[in-house]
């Protein structure tokens, strides 16, 4: 059998996890090389005859083997590797689903309790040295919840705002398992009706023309009165302008972004200034959190394991859907 030259491209990657990498392919049915190197180092030679890359590469370093027959990527989205100008259809392309959940989901639900509790007021407050209440709140015990994306992420935050006395609305585009934590699940085609019920709409979407601006001043302003807004998946599912409006008009009660376009945000964006928003600079995950990168470690050295023997592999993109 040809030897599988693969290239671990993760600039976090200690000597554990090396070690573990190199256990997998030892063990494997085909004879592999190995190669470790941070993703700042990764030139085109390096690339020369490269059949796998687990972690990052830039594209156009990425694209320069023709040998590439598989990239496991170290996050969740990868539209721009499945897009018209990203990897061939011949390479199969993995995402990081499973190791971002944790990170993610606490994130949103951060983000969650500090809108409705008003903590971004209050700490605005705190640097003016201003001591007054900003008025009344809701509880997430009894608030309903509508979570727009409940994959591993969308249902982590579900289980998590369930077990605080929500009542949890999950839209997702196809169908599939109610997962715990969902009380009622809807395709993305109920969005209205579900967005009149809920106190607070969470989403966590990825990119793609089913999802590109999906929330505009249309479906903002179904929203309930008062209600809030969370969205950490991307910045691309919102029309920015229209949330601006909607959130200057006190039409929504707050809302809270880890994402936005473009990132990083230019310093004269009206988002810096308006109302009652809560903006994050994508730190949901972005392996800020060092369980998240255990995790992409375990589920990709697996990955390896199954590549090495000829067996199918886990967290297959679907390029149709885009997951």
């Amino acid at each position: 059998m040809a030897e599988k030259n693969i290239l671990i491209a993760l600039s976090s990657a200690q000597q554990k996890h090396k070690d573990l990498y190199s256990s997998v392919a030892n063990g494997s049915t085909h004879s592999c090389r190995l190669t470790c190197k941070a993703t700042e180092d990764v030139t085109k030679e390096d690339m020369q005859g490269v059949n796998a890359v687990i972690g990052y590469v830039p594209m156009d370093i990425l694209k320069t083997s023709e040998a590439l027959e598989w990239v496991h990527l170290s996050w969740s989205g990868v539209d721009a590797f499945i897009g018209p100008d990203g990897l061939s259809e011949s390479v199969t392309v993995c995402n990081a689903r499973g190791a971002h959940g944790l990170a993610v989901s606490e994130h949103m639900l951060a983000l969650t309790m500090a809108l409705v509790r008003r903590l971004h007021q209050y700490r605005d407050n705190q640097n003016e040295a201003v001591w007054k209440q900003m008025g009344n709140t809701i509880s997430i015990e009894g608030a309903t919840i509508a979570v727009l994306g409940i994959g591993n992420i969308g249902g982590d935050y579900a289980r998590k705002v369930k077990a605080l006395g929500a009542h949890v609305l999950g839209v997702r585009r196809t169908n599939g398992e109610k997962p715990e934590g969902v009380d009622e699940q809807f395709l993305i085609g109920d969005l209205d009706k579900v967005l009149a019920r809920a106190d607070i709409v969470a989403m966590n979407l990825p990119g793609g023309e089913a999802t590109n601006n999906l929330m505009n001043e249309e479906t903002l302003r179904k929203m309930k009165k008062g209600a809030f807004l969370v969205n950490v998946g991307r910045g691309t599912s919102i029309d920015q302008e229209a949330l601006v409006k909607v959130l200057e008009e006190e039409h929504l009660g707050g809302a809270a972004i880890d994402v936005c376009v473009p990132e990083p945000l230019p310093a004269d964006h009206p988002l810096w200034k308006a109302k009652n928003l809560i903006l994050t600079p994508h730190v949901a995950s972005n392996y800020l959190l060092a369980e998240t990168f255990e995790r992409f470690v375990r589920i990709s050295a697996e990955n390896l394991k199954r590549y090495a023997n000829g067996e199918p592999l886990e967290n297959v993109v679907d390029r149709t859907t885009g997951y």
